[in-house]
């Protein structure tokens, strides 16, 4: 008992002494840099049709619940990036929704298309790297179990998005969707960021939140 109460002592002043924390302190991640894409008002500093691409609730929201979409928009970044990490939140609505964010990609001129990487969006394209109108393929995607456990449909999600070199990763609610390094070292790793909605159904996809940090 005497030596029960020596110690409870001795950690009380321990404590008051600073040499031993009060309480566990948990620690923080810290909080992602850089600078808003998107000020959540305007359209300013990006490129697209006023047709299909608009402002609402602090958002950029791409395409129409009341009409179909004739085919591939995009609104884009004025500015080229080329090493980045990108993070925003996205949602779908609408059955038979498709998007998806460019990444260094490049307009085709007297098109409306646009050319090179997209972090794919839309029922089994979730979490894809798709080479828009290059190879038209897609690079590499998820494990579509995994990913079906942390997608939320219909509601916010969080995109992160990665490149590096010629390394490309993609994450959604955290689970790591792709990790990709370009084998073709001739193909540019540098562009344009675009918001995409696809060529289809009456549907929207809407982007917030857009915050890129430049890597070094």
């Amino acid at each position: 008992m005497r030596r029960s109460l020596q110690l409870v002592l001795t950690l009380a002043v321990a404590v008051a002494l600073g040499f031993w924390p009060a309480t566990p302190v948990a620690s923080e991640e810290p909080a992602a840099a850089g600078v808003a894409l998107f000020d959540g008002r305007t359209l300013d500093g990006w490129e697209g049709s006023a047709d299909w691409f608009r402002v609402q609730d602090g958002a950029i929201v791409a395409g129409s619940l009341d009409k179909r979409i004739p085919r591939n928009e995009f609104l884009s970044t004025k500015q080229e990036y080329g090493d980045f990490e990108l993070r925003l939140k996205f949602k779908l609505l609408g059955k038979g929704a498709n998007a998806g964010v460019q990444l260094r990609s490049r307009r085709i001129p007297d098109h409306h298309e646009m050319r090179g990487y997209q972090a794919d969006l839309g029922e089994g394209w979730w979490g894809c790297l798709y080479d828009e109108s290059r190879r038209n393929r897609v690079l590499a995607g998820p494990d579509k179990a995994e990913l079906a456990k942390v997608l939320k449909l219909d509601d916010w999600n969080d995109y992160r998005i990665r490149c590096q070199g010629r390394h490309i990763q993609l994450w959604i609610n955290g689970l790591q969707t792709v990790d990709y390094t370009e084998p073709d070292e001739k193909l540019e790793q540098r562009g344009l960021i675009a918001v995409q909605i696809h060529g289809g159904p009456p549907s929207e996809a809407w982007y917030k939140d857009l915050v890129l940090e430049e890597l070094r």
